[in-house]
């Protein structure tokens, strides 16, 4: 499919449009975003990329249309799962609520950027060794094989990775944030604020994301206007969905293994082209290996069919109620007695309100699931602590009084 330069132009035009009109009209004004205006918001940019995909399917090749929509449902896919880091990295850093969208945006932006030099950069391996398509389903496999363990701790993907570790030697790094600045005055002296720290932090790890997300994407599609589009249309919107999903996160306890059979799939499909296309000298003596190979529509049809289960089985599992009632009571608590995670009082009222709700699934749990609160004496001292500081804004008058219920 060829794509006129007047078209990319104008493709560029529309996405760099997009993230300004998201900074200008809703980051650059610190604010917590409403579920309401979360869900609005993450919707118009789905229906966004849902209307470029139709577009393709009318006015592109015959492939087009299947191609971008296999590859933005991959790397949507991929993305949510990327909320669960992002989620740890925020946490870990406590920046204030009123913040995250202005941090959530950096990373967006930061990625598109990375993502489409990686884009073009795997388009000319492809282009000058046929090859790289054993590498990148290798790649794949392995990926597939590395979330199946679900292993969200590596060193490289936690907040005080070596890109952090780093930063703090070379620049003066000071304690608390000043707002939403990348940097404050400490004691006369310029100094670099968390906010700088935490916004390093997110890039890297985008980094690291796009090494396992491009070879997927180009395991569905060689046509690089269709990678950037994809790949482009499933980043937009993912600040708004952050605050859509948060506290959903935890509940998606199949995701993972959603994601497994995606990526096996697409790299058995990319190697299955590379024999199909083989010109390496000791496979098959250089010549191509007739083998069948995994169709677009077939893809497709897999990925949202995967997906579909996953998501669903994840929202039906007693399990997953449980680990996210518990989960989300723990962040809650821990957000409550946060002095900085947010200055505003509703804000605070809304978390511990979130916490009461928690609390209630908790004590309406099989005992099977209650026991996991017993056995975490930190937990329960976490809520205990939250709870007596919410008794104290009752004295003060600055919070309305609640119904005990208990938790063990």
């Amino acid at each position: 499919m060829d794509v006129p330069d007047w078209v990319w132009a104008l493709t560029i035009v529309a996405i760099v449009g997009l993230l300004a009109f998201d900074f200008v009209f809703h980051v650059r004004k610190a604010h917590v975003p409403t579920l309401r205006e979360a869900a609005v918001w993450s919707a118009g940019y789905v229906g966004v990329a849902l209307l470029f995909g139709v577009g393709l399917l009318l006015f592109g090749s015959g492939e087009a249309g299947p191609e971008y929509f296999a590859g933005y449902v991959t790397e949507k896919a991929l993305s949510v799962d990327n909320l669960f880091v992002f989620l740890v990295i925020i946490a870990s850093f406590r920046v204030p609520r009123e913040d995250q969208q202005k941090v959530l945006l950096f990373g967006i932006a930061f990625a598109l950027i990375a993502r489409t030099g990686f884009i073009f950069l795997g388009a000319a391996l492809i282009n000058a060794f046929a090859w790289i398509f054993y590498l990148f389903g290798l790649i794949l496999l392995l990926t597939a094989g590395s979330v199946l363990k679900n292993d969200h701790d590596d060193d490289d993907r936690k907040a005080d990775n070596f890109v952090i570790r780093l930063a703090k030697k070379v620049i003066r790094t000071s304690e608390h944030y000043d707002g939403d600045k990348l940097f404050t005055t400490v004691d006369g002296k310029r100094a670099m604020t968390p906010m700088l720290l935490v916004m390093v932090a997110i890039g890297g790890t985008d980094i690291l994301f796009a090494l396992d997300s491009i070879p997927a994407i180009f395991g569905l599609t060689q046509h690089v206007y269709i990678v950037f589009t994809a790949t482009a249309f499933s980043l937009l919107g993912l600040r708004q969905l952050y605050f859509l999903v948060d506290g959903l996160l935890d509940r998606l306890i199949y995701l993972s293994y959603g994601l497994a059979a995606i990526l096996g799939l697409i790299g058995v499909k990319l190697i299955l082209h590379a024999l199909h296309e083989n010109n390496v000298p000791f496979i098959n003596g250089g010549e191509p290996v007739k083998v069948i190979e995994i169709s677009t529509w077939m893809s497709l049809s897999v990925i949202v069919g995967v997906l579909v289960v996953t998501v669903v089985a994840s929202l039906l599992s007693n399990k997953g109620k449980a680990m996210t009632a518990i989960a989300n009571a723990r962040r809650h608590a821990t957000a409550y007695l946060d002095s900085e995670y947010t200055h505003d009082p509703e804000e605070r009222e809304r978390i511990f309100h979130k916490l009461l709700a928690e609390r209630d699934q908790i004590v309406d749990m099989k005992p099977k699931y209650r026991q996991l609160v017993r056995d975490e004496p930190a937990l329960r001292k976490l809520l205990d602590d939250a709870a007596a500081k919410h008794d104290e804004a009752v004295e003060r008058g600055e919070a309305e009084p609640f119904e005990r219920k208990g938790l063990t």
